[in-house]
C-alpha cells in the first residue's frame, strides 16, 4: 500500500462526526436520516446536540460505527450535499 492511501484509522472502529446547520425544525431529523443510511445501528439517544452562542446555528455530534474509508466517504458527501447542512468535520 503507498503512502498517499495508507490510512490512520483502523477499521472497524467508533467514528465522531460533527455537524452544523441552521437552527431550523427538521435539522435533527435529517442528520438522523443521513447517518442511519450509511449505519443503520446507530441510536439516535447517542446524538449529541448544542446550540451556538446566539443559537442561529446547532451542531450535533454523531458516533458512527465506521467499518470501511469507502463507507465515512459515502456518509461525509451525502452529508455535505444535504441542502440543511452547513458544514461537516
Amino acid at each position: 500500500m503507498s503512502e498517499m492511501t495508507q490510512s490512520l484509522i483502523e477499521y472497524p472502529c467508533e467514528f465522531p462526526i460533527k455537524i452544523f446547520g441552521l437552527q431550523q425544525a427538521g435539522f435533527a431529523q435529517a442528520v438522523l436520516e443521513v447517518v442511519t443510511r450509511h449505519d443503520p445501528e446507530f441510536v439516535a439517544a447517542s446524538m449529541g446536540m448544542r446550540a451556538s452562542k446566539n443559537a442561529r446555528y446547532i451542531s450535533l455530534t454523531c458516533t458512527v460505527h465506521a467499518t470501511s474509508r469507502e463507507q465515512l466517504d459515502s456518509l461525509y458527501k451525502d452529508l455535505c450535499d444535504h441542502p440543511l447542512i452547513v458544514m461537516v468535520l
